[in-house]
C-alpha cells in the first residue's frame, strides 16, 4: 500500500471512491511522477512538488500551484479558485479530463 492509498483508506468511505479516481488520474497523466504525504496531502513531484489533493469538508482541494490554475483559468471558471487552489465540490463530478490535463501541465511545467 503506498502512503497515498493509506491516505485515502483513512478518509470517510463516502469519499473513497472520488479519491481515488482522482489518484489514478494523476498516475496515469503522469506517471514519471513521484508520490509522498507532504503537508498532510497526496503529493506528486519530480524535481519539487508539482500537483498536490486533499479532502475537505465540503469539497476535494486540488493544488496544481498558482500557475496550474493560471494555465487553466478558462477551464476553471465553474470552479472555486484561489491563488494555487480548486475546490471540487462533493456534488459535482470530478472533471476528470481537466484534472488530467492540468496534471499533464504541471508534469511537464513545474517537474523540470
Amino acid at each position: 500500500m503506498t502512503a497515498v492509498d493509506e491516505y485515502i483508506s483513512k478518509c470517510p468511505a463516502e469519499h473513497q471512491e472520488r479519491l481515488h479516481s482522482l489518484y489514478q488520474v494523476i498516475k496515469q497523466a503522469a506517471p514519471q511522477l513521484q508520490e509522498k504525504i507532504a503537508y498532510g496531502m497526496p503529493a506528486f513531484y519530480l524535481k519539487r512538488n508539482v500537483i498536490y489533493f486533499a479532502l475537505n469538508k465540503h469539497h476535494i482541494g486540488l493544488y496544481p500551484t498558482p500557475l496550474g490554475v493560471e494555465a487553466f483559468r478558462d477551464r476553471l471558471a465553474p470552479y472555486k479558485t484561489s491563488k494555487g487552489a480548486v475546490q471540487l465540490p462533493h456534488d459535482q463530478p470530478l472533471p476528470l479530463p481537466l484534472i488530467h490535463d492540468m496534471t499533464v501541465w504541471c508534469a511537464e511545467n513545474l517537474g523540470e
